[in-house]
């Protein structure tokens, strides 16, 4: 019965978990011992906003674990004029030095130069946003720095899907906006013509 418990306990915060969908996040900044890009410049959440940004939220041990959102994410191709990603580490949850990650990390932001690596020395973004300590967050961002997305942990397939639709979906408005409502042609010749 106690194991029944845990379980419903686990199973409902995870329910609840990551960032509540449809609001702006609290605004989160990162520099100096804080943490910050790894090549040492502050890094604030008010830069995720003009695109789609999609922050991945990490405990290097558990970088692995979101490999399939982060592969289907790749595959897309999203033109970088509209689409953005930020890794956030967690440099608190991992036994392994800072140092090690850093040039893991420096290599990283080579290999991948349109994502944007900052490092959490203290889980401040944890605390912050309310994510998964020991774990791989995902959570996406409107144009307007709306969370449309937030997961914390795995992404199941299904989840993976929804994401990527709803990336699909704001991207298509920013490339499509909609046109501005005018006044219909006739409404306005009358009122021309009876002035």
């Amino acid at each position: 019965m106690k194991a029944l418990g845990i379980i419903l306990l686990l199973v409902s915060s995870s329910l609840i978990a990551g960032l509540p969908v449809g609001q702006n996040a609290p605004q989160l900044d990162l520099s100096g011992d804080a943490g910050g890009r790894v090549n040492e410049t502050a890094w604030s959440s008010s830069e995720l906003v003009g695109k789609v940004w999609v922050v991945v939220h990490a405990d290097p041990d558990e970088s692995e674990l979101n490999n399939a959102a982060t592969e289907a994410l790749k595959a897309k191709g999203y033109d970088l004029d509209y689409y953005g990603s930020v890794a956030l580490i967690n440099m608190a949850a991992t036994w392994k030095p800072n140092f090690a990650i850093n040039l893991i990390l420096e290599g990283k932001q080579e290999d991948y130069p349109s994502t944007v690596y900052v490092t959490d020395n203290d889980n401040k973004v944890g605390e912050v946003w309310g994510l998964a300590d020991d774990s791989n967050n995902i959570v996406v961002f409107d144009p307007n720095g709306k969370v449309i997305f937030s997961v914390d942990g795995q992404l199941s397939a299904a989840d993976i899907k929804k994401m990527v639709k709803l990336i699909d979906a704001e991207i298509d408005l920013l490339m499509n906006p909609p046109m501005p409502e005018s006044e219909p042609v006739e409404e306005a010749a009358e009122e021309t013509a009876t002035e």
